[in-house]
């Protein structure tokens, strides 16, 4: 099978292809621009929305799971205010932020689990020690899972199997990130001459290994950002997506001033009901996320790409900044919710995985993992009222939109008799996304989960589709349901 890169290549080397390409990837009218600058119309006022009459999806003989409500930091760009602190300090900070928020008995949680990708070494079940900092039992077990940008999905989706199976009734999940220190290694040649020196039993086999000692010993190790099985950068790939689906600089600028513009509207209005105060110690209080900056497209346009140079249309301003932030949601069997006085926000439904080629569709996760969980649901795409993806790259997101939207990417590379159709821009993200609100790597599931779970609440929708990409060619998908009122 020919790779999404090489398709590329051979229509610009044809003419007559190219316009087939534009055909199958760009529907006419798709990208009208109007409907990517600036704040998108709003959605129906709820008194303006029709009542549903869509069943519930809920499965005899399985327990019903739910979010009675979640939290998360403030995403800050990393090395601001939270560069001095470690991660366990936010995981700590949003499981409190959680407990006041929900009064929930500390001792009635079965269990905790939190997401990270890039782990401090001296708390690498960086779960086990937020709980205990945050006055859980100590009988309370909790560990920590790694899947990428999509680690906290997995926290969450870990705990649905834990409730479903009958082991547990109460389950914290979350995630958290703190790329303003990440852990940097001395050399491998380094380490290894450390490693013998402690094991030296005499003076002499100690000078022997001191005497092997060079200057290049001393070069640093910093934390991979590249793809070990490609060793490609994600934003060097996310440039090769834009190129291979034709998606211009401009529609990738829009894209991002859309997401900034709606989040800093979501923002105004208090709609990021998520995020709890935070008080640094040392510093001041901590109340809003800080990367939300709505620019202009002329300044936009001023910036030189980040990734492929000089001809690249993948920049600072159309991506995911680096992000501290840390989340968590509380989860509960149903019956065990209602027990104890809760009104729950949202089911938790279906949900799937999916793996790719992590060299040319390392991006395209939620364009696989969609048609997947709408099947196994019963839906499709009209039955979703809200949409969140995760917003790795402005180029990746509208690469996904225009994948989704294609019956011949479908047949030929999804095995697909049909496409699945994309999203409309009224329904998807309308609060802002990652590329505005920002990305800790191991926090961004919830936020996805619960930006869904309270539109459905606000806008009176029934099913929300929760997606998202992964390093490693991997993605998400799951559906989330309104608790009725």
């Amino acid at each position: 099978m020919w790779t999404i890169f090489k398709v590329f290549i051979e229509f610009v080397n044809n003419t007559a292809s190219v316009l087939c390409f534009c055909v199958f990837f760009c529907p006419r009218g798709m990208w009208d621009r109007s409907s990517l600058t600036g704040i998108q119309p709003a959605p129906p006022a709820l008194e303006a929305v029709q009542a549903k009459s869509k069943q519930t999806l809920a499965k005899p003989n399985m327990r019903n799971i739910v979010v009675v409500d979640g939290v998360r930091t403030p995403f800050l760009l990393s090395g601001t205010s939270y560069k001095d602190l470690m991660p366990h300090d936010l995981a700590r900070a949003a499981l409190s932020g959680l407990l006041h928020r929900t009064s929930v008995p500390k001792d009635v949680v079965d269990y905790i689990i939190f997401g990270t990708v890039i782990q401090e070494v001296k708390t690498s079940n960086v779960a086990r020690e937020a709980a205990l900092g945050a006055g859980f039992s100590d009988r309370t077990p909790a560990h920590t899972v790694t899947m990428a940008c999509i680690s906290s999905n997995q926290a969450m989706t870990t705990a649905v199997g834990l409730i479903a199976s009958g082991q547990c009734d109460v389950v914290v999940a979350g995630g958290v990130e703190l790329m303003s220190d990440v852990p940097i290694r001395h050399s491998r040649k380094m380490r290894k001459m450390m490693l013998d020196l402690s094991k030296a039993k005499t003076l002499g086999q100690r000078l022997s290994l001191i005497s092997q000692f060079r200057l290049n010993f001393l070069s640093p190790e910093l934390p991979a950002v590249a793809e070990f099985s490609t060793n490609e950068t994600m934003g060097h790939s996310a440039d090769r997506l834009a190129a291979a689906f034709a998606i211009s600089r401009l529609e990738q600028d829009e894209y991002a001033l859309r997401s900034h513009s709606l989040a800093k509207k979501a923002q105004g209005e208090g709609l990021l009901s998520d995020v709890v105060p935070f008080k640094v110690p040392g510093k001041d209080t901590v109340t809003q996320d800080n990367g939300i900056r709505p620019s202009s497209l002329e300044q936009m346009a001023k910036l030189k790409p980040a990734f492929i140079k000089p001809y690249g249309t993948v920049t600072a301003a159309n991506s995911s900044f680096l992000t501290d932030g840390a989340s968590a949601v509380l989860i509960l069997a149903e019956e065990k919710a209602l027990a104890m006085g809760y009104k729950p926000k949202a089911y938790l439904r279906d949900f799937v995985y999916v793996s790719q080629d992590p060299k040319d569709q390392l991006l395209l996760g939620p364009t696989y993992a969609t048609p997947k969980v709408l099947e196994k649901a019963g839906l499709t795409m009209n039955d979703i009222d809200a949409f969140e993806f995760h917003e790795a790259f402005s180029g990746q997101i509208l690469a996904n939109l225009k994948a989704m939207d294609s019956d011949w990417f479908a047949q030929n590379y999804m095995g697909r008799k049909a496409k699945v159709g994309s999203p409309p821009l009224e329904k998807f993200n309308i609060w802002g996304g990652s590329l505005s609100l920002g990305h800790p790597f191991g926090a961004t599931g919830c936020r996805l989960v619960m930006a869904t779970a309270n539109r459905l609440q606000k806008e009176g929708g029934q099913y929300g589709l929760v997606a998202a990409c992964a390093a490693g060619g991997q993605g998400h998908a799951m559906i989330v349901e309104a608790y009725p009122k």
